[in-house]
């Protein structure tokens, strides 16, 4: 067959299908009129309830037979799979100056402030690892691990569990759920990332189940069922079953010849230069992130920002818990809705911690805070991003300053002690179990990208050039003066008070109309702007 008479049939499928595709569309394609309506061809689909659609091969699967009845069709798919970050929990981290030119991941050296690391957390955190229950780096984990349904099946995502056999999947499975495969909707998704953490919108701020079927442009315009309804893949390619687009804090790549770049400009491409009805809003896209301007709010959920070990989440003390006392096993956490980001520059390279590390080598004289991650990026190189905040009381090493991975396993699951849950986490570490040890404060910077609100909701220029309570233009992001402003003005003209009050007037005057560099008053320059120096 040529190309002009494949190009013909294709055509021709298309329009004979056009009925069909509406109906599905509008609800009213079922399994009594699927016969009427669909052509020979198209019958290769059959129905299962009223509108779910079952390809004809997976309409007899039985889910006795899982998840070899998926591995006997999709060997490739299952391999693939089985070398990604999802399944393997780490990878390449070209974006990391800590640990350059090793894999890193939850799975070996990652360090956080919420469950703090993999060691003795397995029973816990594994839970959301794409798996049926052993590690990936188990000997005994063949690709009858991979837990496929967890993200092509919703039903049984919806109802996946860790069972008391210690596996992964769900305590009562039907064939449908198998039988109903097909792509990942973004409840496969959300399942894992929105509970990350410890329950919904607990970490990352900009995630929540709500998600799943969101009406409000306002609680996200992109995945909003009655506007665009993305799914998650629409901006988290897949390529093979591996993904691009990552956080400051996420260390591996999944795709490193891809990247891992997730571009708002992939979709908006007029915005990056000149999208903008002002011409002074265009010249911030440089240096100015999407998300900063198009994300003011973010914990439209509350999520978590501070957590302490040391303290139940009823207040009672953590650390006089014994054997046999009973005492509620889980941490006190702080959590708020409807907050204003951090804000901070990035050039796409961060510093993790890494387990074992000396914490000290990062610590935070201003804020007395021990980093876990933190983007890298000043004034003069990157964007400026929108982050989450979070802080943690973590314990260290008081000789060496490590930070140790908290056994959460004997915290959460056994009497809430916490000495015990550390001792026990020094122990995992290689350490003495009377190693001496003290608390301190931890701090993390997570990016923000989701929970993007309507264009006509994004910031004003006075939102953040006029008000300190949501950015400190001067002080902390390196917009200062090189003098105090009668110093700054008079090094050109006699002082005198502006004639119209903002920094629109003065920048309009200067910049716009003058041409001069912003080194003129300010402690940098922008020479990719072509203003006089």
């Amino acid at each position: 067959m040529n190309i002009k008479s494949l190009m013909g049939f294709c055509i021709v499928a298309l329009l004979s299908v056009m009925p069909w595709l509406a109906e599905a569309v509008s609800g009213t394609l079922t399994k009594a009129n699927a016969a009427e309506v669909l052509p020979a061809v198209y019958q290769l689909f059959l129905f299962a309830g009223e509108n779910q659609i079952i390809i004809k091969e997976h309409a007899d699967l039985k889910f006795d037979d899982y998840p070899d009845n998926c591995l006997e069709c999709h060997q490739k798919e299952a391999e693939e799979i089985s070398q990604s970050t999802h399944y393997q929990w780490e990878g390449q981290a070209p974006d990391m100056v800590n640990g350059t030119g090793i894999l890193q991941g939850k799975l070996n050296n990652a360090v956080n402030s919420y469950c703090v690391h993999i060691l003795g957390n397995w029973p816990v955190c594994g839970g959301c690892h794409a798996g049926r229950g052993k590690r990936p780096d188990d000997p005994e984990a063949d690709q009858r691990n991979i837990d496929c349904l967890v993200c092509h099946s919703v039903a049984y995502a919806e109802a996946r569990t860790r069972l008391d056999d210690g596996s992964i999947g769900v305590e009562h499975p039907t064939d449908e759920m198998v039988r109903a495969a097909g792509r990942p909707a973004r409840a496969n998704c959300l399942k894992c990332h929105a509970y990350a953490g410890g329950g919904n919108g607990v970490k990352r701020g900009d995630l929540s189940y709500e998600l799943v079927d969101n009406t409000s442009a306002r609680f996200d315009v992109h995945m909003n069922m009655n506007g665009t309804n993305l799914s998650c893949q629409r901006c988290h390619d897949f390529q093979a079953h591996r993904v691009i687009g990552k956080g400051s804090d996420i260390r591996p790549t999944d795709d490193p010849a891809r990247g891992a770049e997730v571009s708002c400009t992939t979709c908006h491409a007029e915005m990056a230069d000149t999208g903008h009805e002002r011409d002074t809003i265009n010249t911030h896209t440089a240096r100015v992130a999407c998300q900063s301007c198009h994300i003011p709010i973010y914990a439209k959920v509350p999520t978590e920002t501070d957590r302490d070990w040391r303290t139940h989440h009823d207040g009672t003390d953590a650390t006089t818990c014994s054997d046999g006392t009973p005492c509620p096993g889980h941490p006190l956490t702080m959590k708020a809705e409807n907050l204003v980001p951090a804000y901070k520059w990035w050039d796409r390279r961060s510093d993790n911690v890494l387990l074992y590390d000396d914490a000290s080598r990062t610590y935070d004289t201003a804020l007395n805070t021990y980093p876990t991650s933190r983007p890298l990026g000043d004034v003069t190189e990157g964007k400026l991003y929108p982050f989450k905040y979070k802080t943690a009381s973590q314990p260290i090493t008081s000789d060496d300053q490590r930070l140790i991975a908290l056994d959460t396993y004997v915290y959460l699951m056994g009497n809430g002690n916490v000495t015990e849950a550390v001792t026990s986490g020094l122990a995992n570490m290689g350490y003495a179990v009377n190693e001496p040890y003290e608390w301190i404060t931890t701090d993390t910077y997570q990016l923000l990208n989701h929970g993007v609100e309507p264009s006509a909701r994004a910031l004003s220029c006075s939102a953040c050039h006029d008000n300190t309570n949501r950015m400190d233009l001067q002080g902390e992001l390196g917009y200062g003066l090189n003098d105090d402003q009668a110093a700054v003005c008079t090094q050109c003209h006699e002082y005198e008070e502006p004639e119209e009050e903002g920094y629109e007037w003065i920048h309009e005057e200067h910049v716009a109309e003058g041409g001069y560099d912003c080194s003129w008053c300010h402690r940098f320059s922008r020479p990719e702007r072509g203003l006089q120096m």
